[in-house]
């Protein structure tokens, strides 16, 4: 054995830190003994959330607005889609009890943490298995790393990560194993690192994608983009997709009632449905028609005109359909209109501070969204404690001042339709990429609203997950798109210079070398107090760059469902999203004998009492 490799191990087995040489000389290692005094954590006496009065059975039918580009989790394009099907929503080690915040089995039964503050080791459950019947080991974590490592899954994101954030992986035996950080964090911050919902370190079916020969250097299909673009790959979680029909619709089956998962008493009466088929319907208000017809079982309500205005139909005031609005606390993500400073005339600062002035979000909160909705005080989100600055405040809309930026920027001249144009023959005009139909009257609100600084704002309504796509590739001037968050603000997907390349979240493309130090700085930073100022001051800085117009977010969701769906009581907790997403709490269920109940009523003309529930428990 090399003897850096020797050295290395023993400094674990120590319980020293010595990572940073040997931890890029393999991808993952094996050891023989773990280290003498480790405090094992369970935390299995947790209170439970989901009802035992759940049952068993059913399809749960609900929709798509478009086909997904891809069923892989990473890659080209993976983004959006169903990757929440097989990555996102599916066991991580461990997760956040989403009401007392504490860190509950998943994969792992248990954990426990070393004295060098980078060490993090973890005993697996023994009875997890892959939906295809395979079990997973710790070999199914050790492969993780040469997957997300590997240059032939196109996915820089990941390749930064497992490359210069994990430091590696060690395998004891074949449910025991230690993940290792290049830096020093507080073990708390570890185990959101490990257990990221979007990015956590999920361990990958080795056997399933085992290369077809052995030329492949890392271990990964040369061709892996284009041979696993429509495979389905196995999954950890009570689900599976079993059919495709492309274009049209999926359908993911349940594991079974022996899923490994429900030996753990926190997933016990959750995932109850037998199947969920998602049928792709491309337009929101054909989609309505079929749910109040009874062919899907419910139907989100977020939109302002949906609850106010579509929510009165018959069925609502029959009983039939039932309404829910329940409030979370869930962090928001990085959102609003990202301005693209690659394209002509927005690498000009003036002119990005002139379109921030002009744009109106507060205006179109409340004359479009009908106030129910909240501005974001950031354009990297809200929620995440002492991260997020506290003098962080939107710009409010002020077209004068917006006026007087745009002629700094050499735009003196208003054309005869109110447009400013500079010396060049050029038209201050931008159109703004988005990919739903239902945000075209905000958008709508927005181009009038601009038109007061002399700003054009064309619409450029791309197809749902084409739209990401699209901005992916940064063919946008300016992207109408909010992100999912976490509880740590995410800085180096977003602005890093390394990232400013098609196929990443930078959806700026802003490329600042003092920006990039202090994102750097931030992921090294051990001391809490210290990242914490190093966030604020990149809070600042994005401020002051003017790269992303803070929108809207809704700390709530508000959701119509046909009365045989049922939810324990309380329905919310602080983290749900959703109430009735079935990959994420999964709590809901469906009752065969109220459905059975419910359409003799119908045919019969009996109607019961109209219900709306408002659950806000965890108002802020």
């Amino acid at each position: 054995m090399d003897k850096s490799i020797k050295l290395y191990l023993l400094s674990v087995l120590l319980g020293v830190s010595c990572v940073a040489n040997a931890t890029n000389m393999a991808d993952g290692v094996n050891a023989s003994e773990l280290p003498e005094g480790l405090v094992w954590i369970s935390n299995m006496n947790e209170p439970l959330f989901a009802s035992e009065q759940a049952k068993r059975g059913g399809t749960f039918r609900t929709f798509m607005a478009s086909f997904p580009q891809t069923l892989r989790s990473v890659g080209p394009d993976a983004n959006s889609g169903l990757r929440h099907y097989f990555m996102d929503g599916m066991p991580k080690l461990a997760a956040r009890h989403p009401n007392t915040g504490k860190w509950i089995p998943q994969l792992a039964e248990s954990w426990a943490f070393g004295s060098d503050y980078k060490t993090v080791y973890f005993k697996l459950n023994p009875e997890a298995k892959w939906s295809d019947g395979e079990p997973v080991t710790a070999d199914d974590y050790l492969f993780m790393l040469k997957y997300y490592r590997s240059k032939d899954i196109i996915d820089p994101w990941y390749n930064d990560f497992f490359t210069n954030t994990i430091g590696t992986v060690i395998k004891y035996d074949d449910h025991t194993i230690a993940i290792i950080a290049k830096t020093a964090k507080s073990n708390d911050e570890q185990m959101v690192m490990i257990n990221l919902p979007s990015n956590g370190l999920q361990p990958r079916p080795e056997h399933f994608f085992k290369p077809d020969n052995d030329k492949n250097k890392d271990g990964i299909d040369d061709n892996f983009v284009r041979k696993y673009n429509f495979r389905s790959e196995p999954t950890t979680g009570a689900y599976y997709l079993d059919s495709v029909k492309k274009g049209k619709s999926v359908i993911f089956r349940h594991v079974g009632k022996d899923w490994w998962g429900y030996g753990n008493r926190y997933y016990q009466n959750r995932y109850n449905v037998d199947k969920i088929r998602l049928r792709v319907i491309r337009d929101n208000d054909i989609a309505r028609k079929h749910f109040e017809k009874g062919d899907l079982d419910t139907f989100g309500l977020v939109l302002p005109h949906l609850w106010h205005d579509k929510s009165g139909s018959q069925p609502y005031k029959k009983g039939y359909i039932h309404k829910f609005w329940g409030y979370n606390q869930v962090a928001q993500g990085a959102g609003g209109i990202w301005i693209n400073t690659a394209k002509p005339l927005l690498d000009n600062i003036e002119v990005r501070k002139g379109l921030t002035y002009a744009t109106d979000f507060d205006g179109m909160i409340k004359n479009v969204l009908r106030g129910d909705y909240v501005r974001k005080p950031h354009g990297l989100g809200f929620g995440h404690g002492e991260y997020d600055r506290g003098d962080n405040k939107p710009p409010a809309f002020n077209p004068q001042l917006a006026a007087e930026l745009f002629t700094k920027a050499g735009f003196e001249t208003i054309g005869p339709d109110g447009i400013r144009v500079n010396s060049q023959g050029q038209r201050l005009s931008f159109a703004v990429t988005y990919g739903y139909p239902v945000w075209s009257p905000r958008i709508a609100y927005l181009k009038e609203q601009a038109k007061q600084a002399g700003l054009e704002l064309t619409l450029n309504l791309v197809d749902g997950s084409a739209a990401f796509k699209y901005i992916l590739e940064k063919k946008h001037d300016l992207a109408f798109l909010n992100m999912a968050g976490g509880e740590i603000p995410a800085y180096w997907e977003y602005l890093h210079s390394k990232n400013v390349k098609p196929q990443t979240n930078n959806h700026t493309n802003y490329s600042s070398p003092a920006l990039d130090e202090q994102i750097e700085a931030f992921k090294a930073e051990f001391d809490v107090s210290k990242r914490y100022q190093i966030s604020h001051t990149i809070q600042k800085m994005v401020t002051d760059a003017f790269i992303i117009v803070p929108g809207y977010m809704v700390p709530y969701t508000r959701e119509a469902h046909w009365r045989w769906v049922r939810y324990p009581v309380p329905g919310m907790t602080k983290k749900t999203e959703s109430m009735f997403y079935p990959v994420e709490l999964g709590t809901f269920w469906i009752d065969t004998d109220i459905k059975k109940e419910t359409k003799a009523a119908m045919k019969k003309g009996r109607a019961f009492e109209p219900v709306t529930v408002i659950d806000d428990t965890y108002k802020l």
